[in-house]
């Protein structure tokens, strides 16, 4: 069979589910649409959640998707040979239609006969049951499992791994290929822990499918013996079906009338088990990437492996964070997309790349994307222009910082006097004998203040003989350090920790108190306000459109009085299923810049009895309320308190009811 890259994997994938009912639905943005919980869209499940939890999807009970994903907090771990912030989920979802003995077999069937995987290199795990819960070991899966290995003439054993609390002591046995885990592995809800389940949550057991790289010895640092579940690098997950089976009760734990599948496959793990190899980066979307930087930097991606992998996962995701509208900043999902692109320089300078060097990097990655991604092209030249814009403010920024570090380091005769030129290139200036000790402080202002990598100041201190760091320099740093993040968090109020949000009778009001706005906004600024965002807690909404200047404060408080106005008229909102094509063109109805729909969207519409047409139609997935008065409970009103600027040509406004 020939060898399938990681395009064609995912191609493949899309046809294989469609071919079986499935109907085919484009990714959802990288940053949710009105989900407060979270920056970005972390999982292939992330966007079906609604739908998971019994909304009803346009595009029928049979889904499949490769979806764009980017995990924030895996930032540091980039650099081994598996990790990255941004990564493709191939997904299939049934919504109450077929369940564990169609999902498991097609999972099989694509890996072993489409994909050509060995599946002597094949190994899976089941849920061992909670009895504490009355939840059952999942033998289902696990006959499944049987058969599936048994047609390869494989006769797979099955085995009991215990339990976290004892770490997975017990190793593997020949011939084992079933794995039973307790719930900290093989189980899914949304609070995390079963224990941790509130009244009325689904959940259900997972099984999950790993490749092994039998050539990788077992690091006895990761636990005495190996498993498939083991962090030592020898097995890689590929896959994980996810059945939505049970709901927690105040009495306990019983059956959904409605079984859900939920199906996650991570496309760069699955193209790096088509080749054998445990390096992600060496798969047809990242090693074109590796092979440019080699040539610009004139190193060799053997003796600068961690370099090269940061910049080439960093430089990825950044790409396609501006394809879906984000933009360089000090906030919220532009701060990630900065720090982003400020590492992936850093490491450049690894390489001896001290010139510009994105707009020679970012165009491969664009090549590898266009043909399946059609807004990647339609985006091109803009996305460029973003990220080469800021690279070059960023080395702006370390010639600043150097400078600063030059100011802290030298007494005030030495630094006038120029003995030391910040424009010198790094680990090429002069060195004084004046010697200087550098604090955590030193080290956190040149972070925080002048956004001055930690890591280039220790490089320059160490690089300079007459500069020392105090002793305790790293506590202090990260004391400082700690301080922020409390303050970033709080400020944050839970914008960080993922999941999804928007169930609540708040938020609903809120939500339906955006579209008003929307509609509100045009009628007074003009047809050119399209949506760019937005954000609802439960305290307020924002929102973010197109607009070239200030909106002036008599502006503000017309649109005010239009909102406030709509809500008293008692507007009845009720959505309907429309073609695309009819609901973007003769229907009118509005969007979110950037969205991208299946060939059926669900559309809302608010309208007062009698009207000939809706005040707001728009193309939306939900919640709302059922009428505009349940705004107005409690004596509230709809009121701005905020408009600002986003970002060039985009305005934010922040309103709230009160």
């Amino acid at each position: 069979m020939a060898y399938m890259n990681a395009q064609d994997i995912r191609n493949a994938y899309l046809q294989f589910f469609k071919d079986r009912g499935h109907a085919v639905i484009p990714r959802a943005l990288l940053v949710p649409y009105n989900d407060p919980t979270t920056l970005f869209t972390g999982s292939g499940m992330q966007p079906l959640i609604p739908y998971l939890l019994g909304e009803t999807h346009a595009d029928g009970v049979r889904l499949t998707d490769s979806q764009t994903c980017l995990r924030a907090q895996d930032i540091e771990e980039v650099g081994d040979n598996r990790h990255t912030t941004f990564f493709e989920m191939l997904g299939n979802w049934s919504l109450g239609d077929y369940f564990k003995a169609e999902q498991l077999p097609w999972f099989w069937e694509f890996l072993t006969d489409t994909v050509g995987l060995d599946p002597n290199k094949l190994y899976v795990s089941c849920f061992m049951g909670d009895e504490a819960n009355g939840i059952p070991r999942d033998t289902e899966a696990a006959a499944i499992w049987k058969k599936l290995y048994a047609a390869k003439g494989i006769d797979a054993l099955e085995a009991d791994m215990g339990s976290e609390e004892d770490g997975y002591v017990r190793g593997m046995k020949p011939g084992e290929r079933i794995f039973f885990y307790d719930a900290g592995k093989n189980w899914w809800c949304r609070a995390g822990k079963i224990g941790d389940m509130p009244a009325g949550e689904p959940g259900g057991p997972d099984s999950e499918m790993f490749y092994e790289f039998d050539f990788i010895e077992h690091d006895t640092s990761y636990g005495e013996h190996c498993h498939p579940n083991c962090d030592c690098g020898r097995f890689m997950e590929i896959g994980n079906s996810v059945f939505m089976e049970y709901v927690k009760r105040e009495q306990g734990f019983e059956k959904l009338p409605k079984q859900n599948v939920d199906f996650g496959g991570g496309l760069e793990r699955i193209a790096a088990a088509a080749l054998n190899s445990p390096d992600v980066f060496k798969i047809s979307l990242l090693w074109p990437v590796i092979a440019k930087l080699e040539s610009v930097s004139g190193k060799k991606y053997d003796s600068h492996t961690e370099s090269m992998r940061v910049i080439a996962d960093h430089l990825r995701a950044a790409t396609f964070l501006a394809v879906d509208g984000v933009s360089p900043s000090n906030k919220e999902q532009g701060y990630v997309m900065r720090r982003l692109l400020r590492r992936a320089i850093r490491f450049a300078f690894e390489l001896g790349i001290e010139q510009n060097f994105l707009e020679q990097v970012v165009p491969v990655i664009a090549d590898l994307y266009e043909a399946d991604y059609p807004e990647v092209k339609q985006n091109r030249d803009k996305v460029i222009e973003i990220l080469v814009k800021e690279e070059k403010v960023f080395r702006q920024t370390l010639r600043k910082g150097l400078q600063v570090f030059d100011r802290l380091v030298l007494a005030p005769d030495e630094f006038q006097s120029g003995q030391v030129r910040a424009t010198t290139p790094i680990g090429q200036r002069e060195i004084t004998s004046r010697l200087k000790e550098l604090s955590g402080s030193d080290v956190f202002k040149l972070y925080d203040t002048y956004g001055f990598p930690f890591e280039l100041t220790l490089e320059e201190a160490i690089k300079r003989p007459d500069v020392l760091l105090r002793k305790n320099w790293k506590q202090e740093f990260e004391a400082k350090m700690a301080e922020q993040r409390s303050r970033s968090q709080t400020a944050a109020k839970g914008t960080f920790k993922g999941g999804l949000g928007g169930q609540t009778l708040q938020h609903k009001k809120y939500h339906t108190a955006t579209h008003l706005m929307y509609q509100a906004l045009r009628d007074v600024l003009g047809p050119h306000v399209v949506q760019h965002g937005s954000n609802i807690t439960e305290e307020r909404l924002r929102f973010d459109f197109s607009h070239p200047e200030k909106v002036t404060h008599e502006q503000l408080m017309l649109v005010e009085d239009i909102v406030n106005d709509q809500i008293g008229r008692d507007l009845k909102v009720s959505w309907a299923e429309y073609p695309t094509d009819e609901a973007t063109g003769p229907l009118g109805a509005l969007g979110q810049f950037g969205d991208r729909y299946g060939e059926t969207v669900k559309v809302y519409k608010m309208i007062a009895d009698k009207a000939d047409k809706p005040f707001s139609f728009e193309i939306c997935g939900g919640p709302h309320v059922d009428h505009t008065l349940q705004l107005f409970e409690d004596g509230k009103k709809f009121r701005i308190i905020k408009e600002e600027s986003s970002s060039a040509g985009i305005r934010r406004i922040k309103a709230v009811l009160a």
